[in-house]
């Protein structure tokens, strides 16, 4: 098997993938990724152990144990393009050998749970509530430069959004992953299920105005109104249509778990995020630690 350039997966002087700074043997095979690098540590404190720390840039990595379970903790930073880095170098560590630069022939699939803030998109769906998505439909870019294989659900779904939205008539193409179902089957009591949709920016692309009005005014309330069967987008946030897709062509098991910060139907904002970001930690963690 030909062996895997330099440039193409770099490995540094400590034997470390680049950005993650992580050799193989300090990532576990149950990882949650969280956005902000200060959120590691907070979830980090309800380890028993703690065995490694580590940090580059905005990659922050600790791994330890709840009970005999190993789990490391990640984060991406904001957006698409650092999930493509963080899910690719995660595989790269499990899947691929370091001194030979070669893919195993027998791959390995972890869990990666992301847990994180987002917006709801529907009124009943109020703050400080957690939501599973139940897949990730992005309006992002990043999964095109990859091939990605739809089921018919999947492809219907998509259909639908794109009648209902005609968001290809502002050349926004978008894209659909579903969740792992042997990990969302474990997140139901005090979960809240529904599409989540991953948009590549915080103002325009989540239709906040600022100074600059939006080439699409009326996009977030069409995915407030979207329904196509039993499926409708309970959430929106940067990161969870990447995972999934990613997850899905790596072979890995995916779930997004998000609490609401910010209802954009009631306009409401949570009085206590930190409140909310620490139950959704505690909850999550619980059911991790169990399966």
């Amino acid at each position: 098997m030909q062996a895997i350039g330099a440039s193409e997966l770099i490995i540094n002087d400590r034997g470390a993938v680049y950005h993650l700074n992580v050799r193989p043997e300090e990532i576990a095979n149950t990882i949650i990724t969280v956005g902000d690098p200060e959120r590691v540590a907070t979830v980090s404190k309800h380890f028993d152990s703690i065995e490694f720390k580590q940090q580059h840039r905005e990659f922050i990595t600790h791994t330890g144990y709840i009970g005999n379970k190993r789990i490391s903790v990640l984060s991406t930073g904001i957006g698409p393009d650092n999930i493509d880095i963080a899910l690719n170098e995660v595989d790269a560590l499990v899947n691929i050998d370091f001194e030979t630069r070669t893919i195993r022939a027998q791959k390995k699939s972890v869990s990666i749970v992301r847990m994180g803030t987002c917006g709801s998109l529907q009124g009943e769906v109020g703050i400080d509530q957690l939501v599973a998505g139940t897949h990730g439909l992005g309006i992002d870019n990043l999964l095109h430069f990859y091939t990605l294989k739809n089921n018919d659900e999947e492809l219907a779904i998509l259909n639908a959004f794109e009648q209902h939205t005609q968001i290809t008539a502002n050349f926004v193409q978008p894209y659909i992953a579903s969740a792992s179902a042997g990990l969302l089957k474990h997140f139901t009591e005090g979960y809240s299920h529904g599409i989540t949709i991953t948009c590549p920016g915080f103002y325009g692309p989540q239709g906040r105005i600022l100074r600059l009005p939006l080439k699409m005014p009326n996009l977030v309330d069409q995915m407030t109104s979207f329904r196509f069967g039993n499926h409708h987008i309970a959430n929106f946030e940067m990161e969870t249509s990447a995972i999934y897709g990613l997850c899905n062509l790596l072979g890995h098991q995916c779930l997004s778990v998000n609490v609401i910060v910010a209802n954009r139907v009631k306009k409401e904002f949570s009085k206590d995020p930190g409140a909310a970001v620490e139950n959704m930690i505690q909850k999550t963690l619980g059911i991790l630690a169990g399966i």
